[in-house]
């Protein structure tokens, strides 16, 4: 019972921290990017494994700025639409909701009621852009935002400039293989370029035809016998007689 009681008091005072406007916790008062330009392009994926729940952060239910949040018991088939922001120099090295430390050169979360760790796919609806990332942290706390991301997990999707973004979080469960999303096409030239060779390929192919004279005659009853004779021998539809 003392250790539920730390563990939701060490809640308590994270969440409260990152709820209070210039608290003493953090030397910045307000987020930003990081001074110089990081090229976080190659930064992989975080790499989603089975863990337990965190001890820290993950209780029945928590209050943050007068509004009761209620942690999801699992995130099996969670899959939403929504807006997300991403957090930066403030809280980076800090400690996140779930005990571990935030580095934003790594691609991590803050999720309101997903359990902690929550490993997931967020997809930019925007421009099909695709990253994975480990829920670690509790937020963010504005009404209309689903997600918070770390520098990186934002800058891959695209949403670093405007500070927001439309995107689909879904979670996955780490004893199944990671699906990729399939690359969309740039034009669709190409399909339509195969559909017409396929029809063109299942044409018949044509022979040239071959005219053969086997007689001439002055008499026409002469020609009709001949006629009737090859129509007999003749294979046929391979010969056309006139």
């Amino acid at each position: 019972m003392a250790c539920a009681g730390l563990a939701m008091a060490w809640l308590t005072v994270v969440l409260s921290s990152c709820s209070t406007p210039g608290s003493g916790r953090y030397s910045q008062r307000h987020d930003s990017a990081p001074n110089r330009q990081v090229d976080v392009s190659q930064v992989a994926d975080a790499s989603p494994r089975a863990e337990p729940k965190s001890r820290y952060g993950n209780p029945v239910s928590y209050v943050v700025r007068g509004k009761r949040y209620h942690t999801l018991p699992g995130s099996s088939g969670y899959r939403e639409r929504g807006i997300a922001s991403w957090y930066g120099t403030k809280f980076h090295g800090h400690r996140t909701s779930s005990g571990e430390s935030y580095d934003m050169y790594k691609m991590s979360a803050a999720h309101k009621t997903l359990p902690l760790p929550t490993y997931a796919r967020v997809t930019n609806l925007r421009n099909g852009k695709s990253v994975i990332v480990k829920i670690n942290d509790r937020g963010p706390f504005h009404e209309n935002r689903l997600i918070d991301l770390s520098y990186a997990a934002a800058s891959r999707l695209g949403i670093l400039a405007k500070g927001t973004g439309l995107v689909e979080v879904e979670a996955i469960n780490p004893d199944q293989p990671v699906q990729r999303p399939v690359p969309r096409q740039k034009t669709g030239s190409q399909p339509k370029l195969q559909k017409l060779v396929a029809a063109q390929s299942t044409l018949p192919a044509t022979s040239p035809l071959l005219y053969l004279q086997v007689g001439a005659f002055q008499n026409l009853d002469n020609a009709e016998r001949l006629k009737r004779r090859l129509a007999v021998t003749a294979p046929s539809g391979k010969l056309h007689i006139s």
